[in-house]
């Protein structure tokens, strides 16, 4: 079976794609529709945004154009990361709810538990949380969680959450695994999503990497992600090289113990 065809289930039931196409960097207008339009039409159903990225629009657009029925594309996007109220997280996202044009949102997430390193904003999140909550309940959002948020960050917001997060999206590749908040979330019943699964490019170039593609009659890109799945994260890369969109789907193999025990012991590198 085809990855594209694969899904992993939130703790809600829902079900989401095992592979999504990342669009963060990518700027709004054609360059943004050019690059979902491709995946979509490249067997991808599952598209990641962010009020941040400022391409919602373009991504809506792109979804709406596709001639695809819409519950069968699920679509994330991201409160950011300043805000920290209840009023101006419902404003944000009717915000994002109106650019996208595509009805509900599939999954909604508190992109940054702060918008600078060491703040405190416990408070600040449980309020937009429970805002989120509010959404949910209503039928627009269909999934709800977290991005870029540690253990004490996940357990703050607990204490008050009704719904509890179905996500945590991280950074995560070989050589920067977060293995204990990784555990913590598979615990808890929370999908762990990585982004820059290629470690934004500089993992492209590991010779070692070159071999263990070589022997498989892969590139370095399809091994790495690859990893993620055996590790049941679910990767999020991003390209708006159409060949490269397509060859990040073609991951249907399977790592050998040994190489992706060589892959786990890759050092920490967030250089």
């Amino acid at each position: 079976m085809s990855v594209l065809n694969e899904h992993f289930t939130l703790s809600n039931g829902v079900r989401i794609d095992k592979i999504g196409f990342g669009t963060w960097q990518i700027p709004d207008g054609q360059e943004a529709y050019d690059a979902v339009s491709y995946a979509l039409k490249n067997g991808y159903r599952h598209i990641d945004t962010a009020r941040a990225y400022g391409n919602e629009e373009s991504v809506g657009r792109a979804v709406r154009d596709s001639g695809i029925p819409r519950d069968e594309i699920f679509v994330t996007t991201k409160l950011p990361a300043d805000i920290k109220d209840y009023d101006r997280a419902r404003a944000s996202f009717e915000e994002s709810s109106s650019l996208l044009g595509i009805g509900h949102v599939d999954l909604y997430l508190i992109h940054w538990p702060s918008p600078q390193p060491g703040q405190d904003h416990a408070e600040g999140n449980q309020a937009v949380w429970r805002a989120m909550e509010e959404f949910t309940e209503a039928g627009r959002i269909r999934s709800i969680g977290v991005s870029n948020f540690s253990i004490a960050d996940l357990e703050s917001l607990n204490r008050t959450a009704r719904i509890r997060p179905m996500v945590n999206q991280i950074r995560w590749h070989a050589g920067y695994t977060q293995d204990e908040l990784t555990a913590y979330c598979k615990a808890n019943d929370i999908l762990v999503e990585g982004y820059s699964p290629l470690a934004t490019g500089k993992i492209l170039k590991h010779p070692e990497l070159e071999k263990i593609a070589a022997k498989y009659d892969r590139s370095v890109a399809q091994v790495s992600l690859r990893y993620l799945l055996e590790k049941d994260i679910l990767p999020l890369p991003k390209s708006v090289t159409p060949e490269r969109i397509s060859q990040n789907t073609d991951l249907d193999f399977t790592l050998s113990a040994e190489d992706v025990a060589f892959l786990d012991g890759l050092e920490d590198d967030r250089s």
